[in-house]
């Protein structure tokens, strides 16, 4: 299994995704600040992985934390939790993270600071190792939906590399395979960062599952042609009526898959509902760096004084959503009822706190 982030004693170890499929390259983080730059920067994205490494830069943040008692840790500690949860905007699961680890710290204040340190790394390693159980248990649920010999279209990318392993749309994808169905992965190429020509197509060919890289204007196409069967993506937040926050040109793909009549599925943990806010238009969307579009890999492609618009995500109405495959079930319309039944099961701690 491809390793996105790992807990070690030197720091937090991640994968870089930005030089990725040219250069595997390990980064360490030893200080807090340098776990929220790399998720500020995208060394490592994808609203699961971020959850994850969100709770180890607080854990990594108290462990280093020049405080010999609990009362000179606190402010320490807040101003650790505040650095981590603005690292970005939109992805839920960032804030989920540090809202749990939060809780910890104050449920082991009182035995010393010590005893916190090790309940905080204890808890950012059981939340890497309950990512993975929680992705294959959407897999495995999700792989119903995939019929065999299934042409599957996905945006961005919401696998290994978007989680602490497995990955969400395409862990439905792998599990698919591996219960014996024959698979075919359309990977939109996802401007401006190029998630699926770099990460989804480097990751289905560690694993043999076919996949043919398309540009993002392609997708109407192939579906006009009958070339596409489903398509399948992750998600960064979803509001409680089912209105989904993803990699922006999401939406454009669900209209087209409603227009040609192909389901549009969600695959993302109950970790990135946000059941607080009523519908999408309550999710904060984040504005990047021009420059992500001017350039290309670092090459200019505008002119340098060109005006540039870059929202890293959009918002797609639940009415285009067939379905929001998650660790506990399928949800289906009307989500608003389906999403909170599913938060009412007792499957796992931390779901649906927020």
């Amino acid at each position: 299994m491809i390793k996105t982030i790992e807990w070690a004693d030197s720091g937090v170890i991640l994968l870089d995704q930005r030089l990725l499929p040219l250069q595997e390259v390990y980064r360490t983080c030893v200080d807090f600040r340098e776990v929220a730059e790399a998720i500020r920067s995208m060394v490592i994205r994808g609203a699961p992985a971020i959850g994850v490494a969100a709770a180890m830069g607080v854990a990594l943040g108290v462990v280093k934390a020049q405080a010999t008692t609990t009362e000179d840790l606190d402010p320490q500690f807040e101003r650790i939790c505040s650095v981590i949860a603005s690292a970005r905007p939109t992805a839920v699961n960032l804030f989920w993270a540090v809202e749990r680890m939060r809780r910890i710290y104050h449920q082991h204040r009182s035995h010393g600071i010590e005893a916190v340190r090790h309940a905080l790394v204890r808890e950012a390693r059981a939340m890497h190792d309950e990512d993975i159980r929680v992705n294959r248990e959407m897999g495995r649920l999700g792989q119903e939906l995939i019929a065999d010999g299934a042409r599957v279209l996905t945006h961005c990318n919401a696998g290994a590399l978007a989680t602490a392993g497995y990955g969400t749309a395409l862990g439905v994808i792998r599990a698919a395979v591996e219960a014996g169905k024959r698979v075919e992965v359309y990977a939109d190429e996802t401007r401006p960062f190029l998630q699926g020509a770099r990460l989804t197509a480097w990751e289905l060919q560690q694993d043999n599952i076919p996949v043919t890289v398309i540009t993002d204007g392609m997708a109407g196409h192939f579906m006009r042609l009958g070339r596409i069967d489903c398509v399948i993506v992750g998600a960064d937040r979803i509001a409680a009526n089912g209105d989904v926050a993803n990699k922006i040109g999401t939406y454009g793909v669900a209209v087209l898959a409603k227009e040609n009549g192909l389901p549009f599925f969600v695959a993302a943990p109950t970790s990135t509902f946000d059941l607080t806010i009523a519908d999408g238009s309550h999710i904060p969307i984040e504005e990047r760096d021009p420059d992500e579009v001017r350039k290309l890999q670092g090459v200019q492609i505008t002119s340098g004084n060109t005006v540039v618009a870059n929202p890293a995500f959009d918002v797609t109405p639940q009415a285009y959503v067939t379905a929001i495959i998650t660790e506990r079930g399928v949800a289906r319309p009307p989500f608003i009822r389906s999403l909170r039944e599913l938060c009412s099961r007792e499957f796992r701690r931390g779901a649906c706190d927020s």
